[in-house]
């Protein structure tokens, strides 16, 4: 994907069963958002600041059916989900994250390290095409192989690296 495509995105909407598209969702990310919705205790006092929300329909649904699940209640349900990001436990969708970062430090990364290939690759050409060759010649194009060599192993290395993090990222 990475050797192929040049860079990576995520994508601009991630479906969820919760949001009645048939997704069944990981049950590592259920169990976590349960830990999440619990971890929101109760006040000794009421709390009595409110924050109006509108939602349609089917995301209320959504919601609902949520917290049912968790057994808990839905004003519960959103609060312990906001929480949760305001501590930074949780990422918007579209929001970017620590491994898009990763993602394009690794995709920069194989650019700059391709263009040192470009390059040893110039010097190669410009070593054959003089006709005769000058002392050095050989041993310079001995190492400019290997660098080569290590250049494309590099670039074959990161690729990979970017690959894995983008399937981690759309697991």
């Amino acid at each position: 994907m990475a050797k192929a495509i040049g860079h990576q995105g995520a994508p601009e909407e991630e479906e969820h069963a919760d949001a009645g598209t048939g997704v069944l969702p990981r049950a590592a990310e259920a169990a976590a958002l349960h830990r999440i919705a619990r971890r929101r205790k109760r006040k000794d006092t009421q709390r009595k600041e409110r924050v109006d929300v509108r939602y349609s329909i089917e995301e209320k649904a959504a919601i609902l059916r949520k917290a049912r699940s968790l057994n808990i209640a839905g004003a519960h349900y959103v609060g312990a989900v906001v929480m949760a990001h305001i501590h930074g436990d949780l990422a918007l969708p579209g929001q970017r994250t620590p491994l898009d970062d990763y993602i394009d430090e690794l995709t920069a990364l194989r650019e700059q390290v391709a263009k040192i290939g470009n390059n040893v690759n110039q010097i190669a050409r410009k070593l054959n095409a003089g006709g005769h060759p000058r002392p050095g010649d050989n041993a310079a194009l001995t190492h400019a192989e290997r660098t080569l060599t290590a250049v494309r192993a590099a670039v074959g290395e990161i690729a990979a690296a970017a690959n894995q993090a983008v399937t981690k990222k759309a697991a």
